[in-house]
């Protein structure tokens, strides 16, 4: 091994080492951030309730218990909320999901792993990303991913093709996110975590319904319109900024929103979107 060699080796022990303890240091002194959505402790437990709206519109809903498997699988600080909502008047319901991450940022997934683990398969040339309009306490839009899948099922020992419509999105308490790679998010997360040494704590929102084939695009409206209802009723982000100008350190970008009203907003994202 020659002198150069040497003296590369030792470099990069050295980055290595300075590295590591550069990110023990900030893990050590880093402080959690307050949720982006609504939340209330839970007795003798380290995690948070999720609290979403019992009334949405003209749904009623019931609120569902978190799977086993997703509780023993995800870190045991990761908090979530979990409602079903039925429309009155047709058998149509659609479920509302929070998963809010603690210390441990495993806690968040691409959910397009879950899905198609479920049998569900991704179409990409329907799927996108979309904005939803948010018009209360003032108008914004919220940046959405819409997944188009379908999968096949047993109805009265027939098989059956079966469409479904799920649209989610990333929020935090002073960003959110709808990539869906999640590079935007992460960065935005590390960066702030640099900085400050606090730890961004992201919630992933998501809204479900099934339908037949040929009615995904009705289904997602009908979603939207549902989403656009229940958003300000548990997201607390965005919030009215006391003056232009005045922008979040994760998201500096401004968008303007009237009646002296802005938002801080996540810059687009220059790589292509994958479902």
């Amino acid at each position: 091994m020659n002198r150069q060699t040497l003296i590369c080796a030792g470099l990069s022990l050295g980055l290595i080492g300075a590295t590591a303890g550069v990110l023990t240091r900030v893990q050590r002194a880093q402080k959690l951030a307050p949720p982006g959505v609504v939340t209330h402790p839970l007795p003798d437990s380290i995690r948070l309730q999720a609290d979403l709206p019992e009334h949405v519109l003209n749904y009623s809903s019931k609120e569902l218990e978190t799977e086993e498997v997703t509780l023993s699988t995800l870190p045991p600080d990761t908090s979530f909320g979990y409602r079903r909502y039925q429309d009155p008047d047709s058998p149509f319901f659609l479920d509302l999901r929070v998963v809010l991450m603690g210390r441990d940022r495993t806690s968040l997934h691409r959910p397009q792993f879950c899905l198609r683990g479920q049998g569900w398969d991704i179409n990409q040339s329907m799927s996108r990303v979309a904005t939803v309009k948010v018009e209360h306490p003032f108008t914004y839009e919220l940046p959405v991913v819409a997944l188009m899948a379908s999968r096949t099922v047993e109805v009265e020992g027939q098989s059956q093709l079966l469409s479904g419509v799920y649209v989610y999105w990333y929020v935090a308490d002073d960003a959110m996110s709808a990539s869906t790679l999640g590079l935007e998010r992460m960065w935005w997360m590390a960066s702030k975590l640099m900085r400050t040494g606090v730890l961004q704590r992201w919630a992933y929102v998501s809204c479900f319904a099934a339908c037949s084939p040929g009615q995904e695009s009705a289904t997602f409206d009908r979603l939207k319109t549902f989403i656009a209802a229940a958003v300000p009723e548990f997201q607390l982000y965005p919030r009215p900024l006391a003056r232009l100008g005045l922008a979040s350190e994760s998201a500096p970008a401004i968008a303007t929103l009237g009646d002296n009203h802005a938002v801080a907003a996540p810059p687009q994202s220059k790589v292509p979107e994958t479902f």
